[in-house]
């Protein structure tokens, strides 16, 4: 039973609130609670559709007047569904998704609810452009305060390392501006440190020239020969340009056009990447990799870069999802050899490993620069699963954690804060920068009131 005084405070928030409050049984709420992973079926009492960042201020502030607990939802791309709580106050900044280039000084200010699609929309018709997810759905937030690996990355670097500048509404109700020389230290803190210190409102980026072309590669081979295909593709990225980045992905072969019929519903590996310099530059630079082999599928062409974004997207929202994620510094014979006899057959068309190409601008930054730490890999290895029977979770579970095991031995150790699971070490994520980050906590939300990420407790 509600107690009057937290109807009257309830009221006032409403009150105070631009946008909508939403409560269990209105309309908009169900949709508004709903996250990528069906396997997130979470409650709040409460969901403020955040207009502006005087509503954000709202509901922090309500938040800690009643001791609720607080979530934060952008894209909600999280597997983990940490942009919903039960029972709690969920914030809703899908309507602050305004996008705002400033083409001669190359930067954005892209709202705190902005997706990659929003930003790629903005930035594209200028030419330019900061790296971004392989999900045009995925939400800028999430995406930077956890790193920001994507297809610039090798060129331009995390998402991130192109943070200059933020708007945050602080744990305690405060709106404060991060910059390199406002409150640098925070600034350092949104560059990879999660959600843990405040809801950011604004993003402002630095921008760089590309597109709106880019020369993309999508090589599908048999996975009969993925060994020899994966050592083949570690030795060209030994040397390769800056201006590649490629996930080779061990996945189904797609049962469309125009994958040839004999090999629809099989096992593969493919070859997806993105060149983002001169187009006749990267044909003859990518060569060694596009003439390899026999594929089943070479598809080697200038695109749109947002028409690639939109080939490259992930998943399928609904779908009960799991994954685990580990670093790896090289890319030996050795582990080639014991994935490639684990994995032989995927458990389901949406099961899939993927290796994410580090290296370039992303080693470029020291591991102390900034929040995320993981400069020296080579590589992200991804594991993911989905399904939508609750019967297969545990089965569907135990192959993504059985194919991490295998992996674990030749890590670094560390997890991408942006695929990090209910069932990681969150210190796993943030390395070096752990104990710094623990301070930078006190500082800004001693009492963690924002624990709806990938959570540093405070010390206090």
């Amino acid at each position: 039973m509600t107690a009057p005084d937290d109807v009257d405070r309830q009221k006032a928030f409403a009150q105070r609130l631009t946008g909508e409050l939403l409560k269990p049984g209105e309309d908009g709420y169900d949709d508004a609670r709903t996250v990528f992973n069906g396997m997130i079926d979470r409650h709040p009492r409460l969901i403020a559709q955040c207009i502006d960042t005087d509503d954000v201020v709202a509901a922090v502030t309500y938040a800690r007047e009643t001791d609720i607990p607080l979530s934060v939802k952008a894209g909600g791309h999280s597997s983990a569904g940490m942009a919903i709580v039960d029972d709690g106050l969920v914030i809703d900044l899908s309507q602050m998704n305004d996008v705002t280039i400033d083409p001669d000084a190359r930067k954005a200010r892209v709202g705190g609810g902005a997706l990659v699609k929003d930003l790629d929309a903005a930035t594209q018709p200028h030419g330019l452009s900061v790296t971004t997810g392989g999900s045009p759905e995925v939400g800028i937030g999430g995406l930077t305060l956890g790193g920001g690996i994507g297809w610039l990355m090798r060129n331009c670097g995390l998402t991130c390392d192109n943070l200059i500048g933020a708007k945050v509404v602080t744990a305690d109700g405060e709106v404060v501006r991060a910059s390199e020389s406002e409150h640098p230290d925070l600034l350092w803190g949104l560059r990879g440190g999660g959600g843990n210190f405040g809801v950011v409102t604004e993003f402002e980026f630095h921008l760089h020239e590309i597109g709106p072309e880019v020369l993309t590669v999508q090589i599908f081979h048999l996975f009969e020969v993925a060994g020899e295909a994966l050592q083949m593709f570690r030795d060209f990225m030994v040397d390769a340009p800056d201006e590649f980045t490629c996930f080779p992905m061990i996945m189904t072969i797609p049962p469309m056009e125009p994958f040839p019929e004999e090999h629809q519903g099989e096992t593969g590996i493919v070859f997806i990447g993105c060149w983002s310099g001169k187009i006749d530059v990267g044909r003859a630079a990518l060569e060694p990799l596009t003439s390899w082999g026999e594929p089943v599928l070479p598809i080697v062409e200038p695109m749109p870069y947002t028409a690639f974004k939109a080939t490259s997207d992930e998943g399928q929202p609904g779908l009960r999802y799991y994954g685990k994620s580990v670093y790896i510094e090289e890319l030996s014979d050795e582990l080639i050899d014991t994935l490639v006899d684990a994995i032989n057959a995927l458990p389901n068309s949406f099961s899939s490993v993927w290796f994410e190409s580090m290296g370039g601008a992303v080693a470029r930054v020291g591991p102390t620069e900034a929040a995320f730490p993981h400069r020296d890999a080579a590589y992200n290895v991804g594991i993911g699963v989905g399904w939508t029977d609750p019967a297969d979770d545990e089965a569907m579970m135990g192959w993504a954690k059985d194919i991490y095991e295998m992996v674990r031995p030749y890590s670094t150790e560390g997890i991408y804060a942006n695929y990090l699971g209910q069932d990681d070490d969150v210190k796993d994520a943030f390395g070096e920068n752990y104990d710094r980050l623990v301070e930078l906590k006190n500082e800004w939300d001693p009492e963690n009131v924002l624990h709806m990420n990938q959570n540093i407790q405070p010390s206090g």
